[in-house]
């Protein structure tokens, strides 16, 4: 089973926002205050947020949460899944009728900020799963992010920009191929043991 349009495809995110700082609360609600979510479903508890919509927004507003935390220079990690073709996915909590322009590309593009992150991606019921992720893992050295190998995933270090935008490459490669794919990824930023 195939993806008909990958960008009209509605995924999840699940994630917890980490900033190691006293005033993590004032980060994290400043974060969210300056990102534009109208275009997906959410919801949070005390555990993590979740969004869900459209593929391109979706991404869109995972890396502006984080680069708005990333900002303010404190030691700021996100963990976590990005999915989509979940048997127990319904679209009743999703916005597909949005338009497929991310609202947030305004506010984070003077935003400049290195971090290193790990993906595993998981193309579901499949064979030849090596060969679909390898192919992700190749193809993700050509675009603008160093590439290297760490146990039990990948490994991507560069511009936030450059990395949210390879995780969406190769997470929307596979899921055109793929019914049911997962990503799992931990980004971190600023972080003191760089220095």
């Amino acid at each position: 089973m195939t993806s008909n349009n990958s960008k009209n495809s509605f995924v999840g995110c699940e994630f917890t926002l980490y900033p190691m700082s006293d005033n993590f609360v004032d980060i994290i609600l400043s974060a969210l205050d300056e990102v534009d979510t109208s275009t997906v479903w959410m919801e949070t508890d005390d555990v993590s947020t979740c969004i869900r919509g459209k593929m391109v927004h979706v991404y869109d507003i995972t890396q502006a949460i984080f680069l708005h935390a990333a900002k303010t220079g404190k030691h700021v990690a996100m963990s976590g899944t990005f999915g989509v073709g979940c048997p127990c996915d319904t679209t009743d909590d999703v916005f597909l009728s949005e338009e497929d322009e991310p609202k947030n590309i305004s506010k984070i593009k003077e935003i400049n900020q290195k971090a290193g992150c790990k993906f595993a991606l998981y193309p579901m019921g499949e064979k030849d799963y090596i060969e679909k992720i390898q192919e992700q893992v190749n193809l993700s050295k050509h675009r603008g992010v160093e590439v290297s190998p760490t146990h039990y995933a990948t490994r991507l270090d560069g511009d936030v920009k450059d990395i949210f935008k390879t995780l969406h490459e190769s997470f929307d490669q596979v899921q055109q191929a793929v019914s049911h794919v997962t990503m799992t990824f931990t980004i971190s930023a600023n972080s003191p043991s760089n220095q």
